[in-house]
């Protein structure tokens, strides 16, 4: 059965890109994401992001809700289902591209 957790998301201030946060540093593809079931861990985990905003590196860090299943992950709102699959109006390119 499919489980309601939560991940980290956020910009790269560099490029715009939507990055994912797993276990302290940023990754490009929700896949590689850290999934928090905890609270607690979640709290903590948008906590130390605030680093990396001060840091100039990402922008407006927040958590959101994923179904696990397996090795499944997927966003439950339709917002980061999008933003997940990168940009809609450029299908041949970035993440679009790699789950055509």
């Amino acid at each position: 059965m499919a489980q309601t957790t939560q991940a980290l998301t956020a910009n790269r201030l560099r490029d715009g890109e939507v990055v994912y946060w797993r276990g302290g540093e940023w990754v490009g593809g929700l896949p590689d994401a850290e999934l928090f079931q905890d609270k607690a861990a979640a709290a903590a985990a948008l906590e130390a992001a605030g680093e990396a905003v001060r840091a100039r590196f990402v922008v407006n860090p927040y958590l959101f809700d994923v179904r696990a299943d397996g090795t499944n992950i997927r966003p439950v709102e339709e917002r980061e289902i999008i933003r997940a699959a990168g940009p809609t109006v450029r299908t041949d390119l970035g993440k679009q591209a790699r789950h055509v």
